[in-house]
Protein backbone atom coordinates (compact mmCIF):
# COMPACT_ATOMS: atom_id res chain seq x y z
CA UNK A 1 0.00 0.00 0.00
CA UNK A 2 2.69 2.69 1.09
CA UNK A 3 4.86 1.64 -1.80
CA UNK A 4 1.91 2.60 -4.42
CA UNK A 5 1.11 5.71 -2.20
CA UNK A 6 5.18 6.41 -2.73
CA UNK A 7 5.33 6.06 -6.55
CA UNK A 8 2.04 7.83 -7.10
CA UNK A 9 2.81 11.00 -5.03
CA UNK A 10 5.97 11.33 -2.77
CA UNK A 11 8.08 10.41 -6.27
CA UNK A 12 6.63 12.89 -7.95
CA UNK A 13 7.50 15.54 -5.21
CA UNK A 14 10.77 17.66 -4.78
CA UNK A 15 12.03 15.69 -2.02
CA UNK A 16 12.62 18.07 0.50
CA UNK A 17 9.02 19.03 -0.24
CA UNK A 18 7.91 15.55 0.98
CA UNK A 19 9.97 15.38 3.88
CA UNK A 20 8.17 18.37 5.01
CA UNK A 21 4.26 17.42 3.84
CA UNK A 22 5.05 13.63 5.87
CA UNK A 23 6.46 15.35 8.79
CA UNK A 24 3.77 17.82 8.99
CA UNK A 25 1.70 14.52 9.06
CA UNK A 26 3.33 12.50 11.76
CA UNK A 27 3.32 15.80 14.34
CA UNK A 28 -0.52 16.26 13.47
CA UNK A 29 -1.10 12.79 14.37
CA UNK A 30 0.95 12.75 17.61
CA UNK A 31 -1.18 15.81 18.51
CA UNK A 32 -4.81 14.14 18.67
CA UNK A 33 -4.75 11.57 21.30
CA UNK A 34 -6.82 9.57 19.82
CA UNK A 35 -6.01 8.99 16.80
CA UNK A 36 -2.12 8.12 17.98
CA UNK A 37 -3.31 5.83 20.53
CA UNK A 38 -4.66 4.01 17.68
CA UNK A 39 -0.96 4.18 15.38
CA UNK A 40 1.17 3.39 18.27
CA UNK A 41 -1.25 0.05 19.32
CA UNK A 42 -0.27 -0.53 15.15
CA UNK A 43 2.62 0.45 14.55
CA UNK A 44 4.20 -0.18 17.67
CA UNK A 45 3.25 -3.07 19.28
CA UNK A 46 6.09 -4.10 21.59
CA UNK A 47 8.25 -7.70 21.99
CA UNK A 48 9.31 -8.81 25.56
CA UNK A 49 12.44 -10.33 24.08
CA UNK A 50 13.28 -7.57 22.34
CA UNK A 51 14.29 -5.41 25.70
CA UNK A 52 17.58 -3.74 26.50
CA UNK A 53 19.51 -1.81 28.21
CA UNK A 54 21.84 0.35 27.19
CA UNK A 55 23.50 3.50 27.69
CA UNK A 56 22.33 3.57 31.11
CA UNK A 57 18.33 3.28 29.82
CA UNK A 58 15.76 0.35 29.26
CA UNK A 59 14.96 0.97 25.83
CA UNK A 60 11.45 -1.30 24.28
CA UNK A 61 13.83 -2.46 22.02
CA UNK A 62 17.02 -1.86 19.86
CA UNK A 63 16.10 0.11 16.98
CA UNK A 64 15.94 4.10 16.76
CA UNK A 65 15.64 7.02 13.97
CA UNK A 66 19.51 8.15 13.44
CA UNK A 67 20.02 11.78 13.45
CA UNK A 68 18.75 13.71 10.35
CA UNK A 69 14.55 13.05 10.02
CA UNK A 70 14.01 15.54 13.31
CA UNK A 71 16.57 18.14 13.23
CA UNK A 72 15.15 20.63 15.66
CA UNK A 73 13.32 17.92 18.13
CA UNK A 74 9.34 18.73 16.87
CA UNK A 75 8.25 15.16 16.36
CA UNK A 76 9.89 12.97 18.84
CA UNK A 77 6.63 11.82 20.45
CA UNK A 78 5.31 11.19 16.51
CA UNK A 79 8.13 9.04 16.02
CA UNK A 80 8.05 7.07 18.80
CA UNK A 81 4.51 6.65 17.91
CA UNK A 82 5.78 4.88 14.88
CA UNK A 83 7.27 2.43 16.49
CA UNK A 84 11.17 4.50 17.15
CA UNK A 85 12.71 2.74 20.21
CA UNK A 86 14.77 5.43 20.41
CA UNK A 87 14.97 9.23 18.82
CA UNK A 88 18.30 11.02 18.18
CA UNK A 89 17.49 14.35 16.62
CA UNK A 90 19.67 16.91 14.84
CA UNK A 91 22.28 17.74 14.53
CA UNK A 92 21.76 20.73 15.98
CA UNK A 93 24.77 23.69 15.78
CA UNK A 94 25.41 26.09 18.45
CA UNK A 95 24.24 28.72 15.69
CA UNK A 96 21.18 28.58 14.06
CA UNK A 97 21.83 28.36 10.24
CA UNK A 98 19.55 28.02 6.91
CA UNK A 99 22.04 24.88 5.53
CA UNK A 100 23.12 24.12 1.85
CA UNK A 101 21.38 26.53 -0.82
CA UNK A 102 18.95 24.15 -2.66
CA UNK A 103 18.11 21.59 -4.14
CA UNK A 104 19.85 19.67 -1.76
CA UNK A 105 18.23 16.08 -1.35
CA UNK A 106 17.60 14.00 -3.68
CA UNK A 107 16.40 9.96 -4.36
CA UNK A 108 18.72 7.01 -6.48
CA UNK A 109 15.18 4.94 -5.76
CA UNK A 110 16.44 1.98 -7.99
CA UNK A 111 19.35 1.95 -5.36
CA UNK A 112 16.90 2.63 -2.51
CA UNK A 113 19.52 5.38 -1.37
CA UNK A 114 19.34 9.15 -0.45
CA UNK A 115 21.91 11.81 -1.40
CA UNK A 116 22.12 14.99 1.09
CA UNK A 117 24.48 18.31 1.03
CA UNK A 118 21.87 19.38 3.38
CA UNK A 119 24.49 21.24 5.72
CA UNK A 120 22.77 20.84 9.08
CA UNK A 121 20.06 23.06 8.76
CA UNK A 122 18.36 23.85 12.00
CA UNK A 123 17.24 26.57 14.20
CA UNK A 124 20.59 26.31 16.55
CA UNK A 125 20.90 24.92 20.38
CA UNK A 126 19.69 27.84 22.19
CA UNK A 127 16.18 27.06 20.44
CA UNK A 128 16.11 23.43 20.40
CA UNK A 129 17.33 23.77 23.87
CA UNK A 130 14.26 25.78 24.81
CA UNK A 131 11.83 23.55 23.10
CA UNK A 132 12.95 20.02 24.72
CA UNK A 133 12.38 21.94 27.90
CA UNK A 134 8.91 23.18 27.25
CA UNK A 135 8.20 19.54 26.05
CA UNK A 136 5.61 17.37 27.59
CA UNK A 137 6.03 13.95 26.58
CA UNK A 138 3.36 11.52 25.92
CA UNK A 139 5.25 8.12 24.57
CA UNK A 140 8.69 7.08 26.96
CA UNK A 141 10.89 7.30 24.89
CA UNK A 142 15.16 7.33 24.83
CA UNK A 143 16.38 10.79 23.45
CA UNK A 144 19.62 11.21 21.40
CA UNK A 145 20.79 14.52 20.98
CA UNK A 146 23.34 14.64 17.81
CA UNK A 147 25.77 18.25 18.04
CA UNK A 148 27.41 19.53 15.13
CA UNK A 149 29.99 22.57 14.27
CA UNK A 150 28.33 25.47 13.06
CA UNK A 151 29.37 26.21 9.74
CA UNK A 152 30.96 29.46 9.58
CA UNK A 153 32.52 28.76 12.87
CA UNK A 154 36.55 28.14 11.51
CA UNK A 155 38.35 24.72 12.72
CA UNK A 156 40.37 26.05 15.41
CA UNK A 157 37.25 27.28 17.52
CA UNK A 158 35.50 24.35 16.81
CA UNK A 159 35.48 23.06 20.17
CA UNK A 160 34.69 26.03 22.00
CA UNK A 161 31.34 25.78 19.76
CA UNK A 162 30.34 22.35 20.23
CA UNK A 163 30.76 23.15 24.16
CA UNK A 164 28.33 26.03 23.84
CA UNK A 165 25.86 23.08 22.44
CA UNK A 166 26.36 20.92 25.09
CA UNK A 167 26.03 23.46 27.69
CA UNK A 168 22.75 24.16 26.38
CA UNK A 169 21.30 21.05 25.50
CA UNK A 170 23.03 18.08 27.73
CA UNK A 171 20.55 18.33 30.19
CA UNK A 172 17.45 17.13 28.28
CA UNK A 173 19.68 14.45 25.99
CA UNK A 174 19.50 10.84 27.63
CA UNK A 175 22.79 10.60 25.08
CA UNK A 176 24.85 12.60 23.38
CA UNK A 177 26.56 12.17 19.89
CA UNK A 178 29.73 14.76 18.37
CA UNK A 179 29.44 14.28 14.74
CA UNK A 180 32.04 15.12 13.22
CA UNK A 181 31.08 12.66 10.39
CA UNK A 182 29.10 14.66 7.80
CA UNK A 183 30.40 15.63 4.86
CA UNK A 184 28.38 18.92 4.12
CA UNK A 185 30.53 20.78 6.41
CA UNK A 186 33.91 22.03 4.69
CA UNK A 187 36.28 20.87 7.20
CA UNK A 188 34.02 18.99 10.08
CA UNK A 189 35.86 15.58 8.98
CA UNK A 190 39.18 16.46 9.73
CA UNK A 191 37.75 16.25 12.98
CA UNK A 192 37.64 12.93 13.03
CA UNK A 193 41.67 12.59 13.27
CA UNK A 194 42.56 11.63 16.67
CA UNK A 195 44.90 14.70 17.45
CA UNK A 196 41.68 16.62 16.90
CA UNK A 197 38.83 14.22 18.13
CA UNK A 198 41.09 13.70 21.10
CA UNK A 199 40.60 17.34 22.57
CA UNK A 200 37.15 18.11 21.41
CA UNK A 201 35.99 15.01 23.08
CA UNK A 202 37.46 15.49 26.38
CA UNK A 203 36.24 19.63 26.67
CA UNK A 204 32.53 17.92 25.40
CA UNK A 205 32.71 15.59 28.30
CA UNK A 206 33.64 18.05 30.74
CA UNK A 207 31.05 20.56 29.67
CA UNK A 208 28.55 17.98 29.89
CA UNK A 209 29.79 17.04 33.38
CA UNK A 210 29.40 20.34 34.96
CA UNK A 211 26.43 21.17 33.64
CA UNK A 212 24.32 18.69 34.45
CA UNK A 213 24.19 17.05 37.88
CA UNK A 214 23.11 13.86 39.87
CA UNK A 215 23.71 11.80 35.97
CA UNK A 216 26.11 11.35 33.60
CA UNK A 217 25.05 11.66 30.15
CA UNK A 218 26.42 9.03 28.01
CA UNK A 219 28.52 10.77 25.31
CA UNK A 220 29.10 8.91 21.99
CA UNK A 221 31.11 10.00 18.60
CA UNK A 222 29.76 9.18 14.87
CA UNK A 223 32.15 8.02 12.49
CA UNK A 224 32.27 8.15 8.77
CA UNK A 225 32.70 4.95 6.58
CA UNK A 226 35.11 6.73 4.47
CA UNK A 227 37.60 6.40 7.20
CA UNK A 228 40.86 4.31 6.27
CA UNK A 229 40.72 0.98 8.50
CA UNK A 230 43.76 2.41 10.65
CA UNK A 231 41.80 5.12 11.42
CA UNK A 232 38.97 3.41 12.41
CA UNK A 233 41.04 1.54 14.59
CA UNK A 234 42.54 4.94 16.18
CA UNK A 235 38.94 5.90 17.29
CA UNK A 236 37.97 2.68 18.31
CA UNK A 237 41.15 3.13 20.71
CA UNK A 238 40.67 6.87 21.53
CA UNK A 239 37.25 5.60 22.63
CA UNK A 240 38.32 3.20 24.89
CA UNK A 241 41.11 5.86 26.54
CA UNK A 242 38.26 8.21 26.76
CA UNK A 243 35.99 5.95 28.33
CA UNK A 244 33.32 6.95 25.81
CA UNK A 245 30.46 5.69 26.06
CA UNK A 246 29.90 4.79 22.75
CA UNK A 247 30.38 5.07 18.33
CA UNK A 248 28.18 5.09 15.67
CA UNK A 249 28.96 3.53 13.14
CA UNK A 250 28.64 5.03 10.79
CA UNK A 251 27.40 8.40 8.61
CA UNK A 252 26.94 8.84 4.97
CA UNK A 253 29.71 8.24 2.50
CA UNK A 254 31.05 10.45 -0.19
CA UNK A 255 31.80 7.00 -2.17
CA UNK A 256 30.59 6.35 -5.29
CA UNK A 257 32.36 4.27 -7.90
CA UNK A 258 32.77 1.10 -5.80
CA UNK A 259 28.94 1.18 -4.99
CA UNK A 260 27.88 -0.04 -7.89
CA UNK A 261 24.89 2.26 -8.37
CA UNK A 262 22.49 2.07 -11.23
CA UNK A 263 20.83 5.15 -10.42
CA UNK A 264 20.60 8.28 -13.27
CA UNK A 265 24.50 9.11 -13.41
CA UNK A 266 23.03 12.89 -13.35
CA UNK A 267 21.84 12.07 -9.85
CA UNK A 268 24.67 9.61 -8.80
CA UNK A 269 27.10 12.54 -9.39
CA UNK A 270 25.29 14.80 -7.32
CA UNK A 271 27.42 15.83 -4.30
CA UNK A 272 27.27 15.22 -0.97
CA UNK A 273 26.24 12.46 1.52
CA UNK A 274 25.14 8.79 0.02
CA UNK A 275 23.15 6.86 2.60
CA UNK A 276 20.53 3.82 2.42
CA UNK A 277 21.35 0.19 0.84
CA UNK A 278 24.58 0.78 -1.15
CA UNK A 279 26.49 1.94 2.52
CA UNK A 280 25.21 -1.00 4.09
CA UNK A 281 28.91 -3.38 2.83
CA UNK A 282 31.21 -0.71 4.50
CA UNK A 283 28.76 0.31 7.46
CA UNK A 284 28.96 -3.23 8.30
CA UNK A 285 32.52 -4.47 7.93
CA UNK A 286 33.53 -0.66 10.36
CA UNK A 287 31.12 -2.19 12.73
CA UNK A 288 32.82 -5.26 12.52
CA UNK A 289 36.38 -3.64 13.00
CA UNK A 290 35.30 -1.32 16.10
CA UNK A 291 33.77 -5.07 17.78
CA UNK A 292 36.85 -6.61 17.41
CA UNK A 293 38.72 -3.31 18.67
CA UNK A 294 36.85 -2.58 21.40
CA UNK A 295 34.65 -5.60 22.57
CA UNK A 296 31.84 -4.85 25.05
CA UNK A 297 33.66 -1.76 26.36
CA UNK A 298 32.13 0.31 24.20
CA UNK A 299 28.65 0.58 23.23
CA UNK A 300 28.10 0.10 19.74
CA UNK A 301 24.77 2.05 17.49
CA UNK A 302 25.23 0.54 13.90
CA UNK A 303 23.44 2.36 11.38
CA UNK A 304 23.53 2.75 7.51
CA UNK A 305 21.60 0.65 4.59
CA UNK A 306 19.39 -1.30 7.51
CA UNK A 307 16.35 -1.95 5.52
CA UNK A 308 14.98 -5.31 7.12
CA UNK A 309 15.09 -6.91 10.09
CA UNK A 310 17.83 -9.06 8.53
CA UNK A 311 20.16 -5.83 8.32
CA UNK A 312 19.49 -5.13 11.87
CA UNK A 313 20.30 -8.74 12.67
CA UNK A 314 23.78 -8.62 11.13
CA UNK A 315 24.42 -5.69 12.72
CA UNK A 316 23.61 -7.12 16.30
CA UNK A 317 25.60 -10.06 15.89
CA UNK A 318 28.48 -8.24 14.45
CA UNK A 319 28.57 -6.23 18.10
CA UNK A 320 25.72 -3.31 17.52
CA UNK A 321 23.81 -3.08 20.50
CA UNK A 322 21.69 -0.65 18.76
CA UNK A 323 20.83 0.27 15.72
CA UNK A 324 19.35 3.09 13.82
CA UNK A 325 17.33 3.54 10.37
CA UNK A 326 16.32 6.30 8.23
CA UNK A 327 16.76 5.71 4.32
CA UNK A 328 15.09 3.21 4.56
CA UNK A 329 12.01 4.86 6.13
CA UNK A 330 11.54 6.88 3.08
CA UNK A 331 10.99 3.83 1.16
CA UNK A 332 9.33 1.55 3.69
CA UNK A 333 6.94 3.78 4.76
CA UNK A 334 4.93 3.52 8.41
CA UNK A 335 5.23 -0.13 8.85
CA UNK A 336 8.87 0.17 8.36
CA UNK A 337 9.88 -0.18 12.61
CA UNK A 338 6.92 -3.02 12.81
CA UNK A 339 8.47 -5.06 10.42
CA UNK A 340 11.98 -4.65 11.62
CA UNK A 341 10.70 -5.49 15.27
CA UNK A 342 8.42 -8.12 13.80
CA UNK A 343 11.33 -10.04 11.94
CA UNK A 344 14.32 -9.19 14.75
CA UNK A 345 11.39 -11.25 17.29
CA UNK A 346 11.63 -13.76 15.37
CA UNK A 347 15.04 -14.08 14.46
CA UNK A 348 15.85 -14.09 17.96
CA UNK A 349 13.35 -16.76 18.65
CA UNK A 350 14.94 -18.86 16.46
CA UNK A 351 18.38 -18.49 16.93
CA UNK A 352 20.34 -20.11 20.21
CA UNK A 353 20.24 -16.88 22.27
CA UNK A 354 18.39 -16.40 25.04
CA UNK A 355 18.58 -12.30 24.90
CA UNK A 356 19.29 -10.08 22.50
CA UNK A 357 22.48 -8.62 24.85
CA UNK A 358 23.45 -12.18 23.98
CA UNK A 359 23.19 -12.12 20.91
CA UNK A 360 25.63 -8.71 20.65
CA UNK A 361 28.89 -9.59 18.87
CA UNK A 362 27.89 -13.11 18.73
CA UNK A 363 29.31 -13.32 15.60
CA UNK A 364 33.11 -12.39 16.86
CA UNK A 365 32.66 -14.42 19.63
CA UNK A 366 31.69 -17.77 17.68
CA UNK A 367 34.99 -16.73 15.37
CA UNK A 368 37.42 -16.31 18.70
CA UNK A 369 36.42 -19.46 20.27
CA UNK A 370 36.58 -21.78 17.49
Amino acid sequence: MYSLFFNLIFRRMDPEKAHHLAFRWIRLAARIPVLRTFAAAVLAPRYKELRVVALGRRMHGPFGLAAGFDKNAVAIDGMAMLGFDHVEIGTVTAEPQPGNPKKRLFRLVPDRALINRMGFNNDGSAAVAARLAARNPVFRTTLGVNIGKTKVVPEEEAIADYVTSTERLANHADYLVVNVSSPNTPGLRNLQAVDHLRPLLTAVREAADRTVSGRRVPLLVKIAPDLADEDVDAVADLAVELGLDGIIATNTTIARDSLGLVSDPALVRETGGLSGAPVKERSLEVLRRLYARVGDRVTLIGVGGIATAEDAWQRILAGATLVQGYSAFIYEGPFYARALHKGLAARLRNSPYATLADAVGAEHKKVTSS
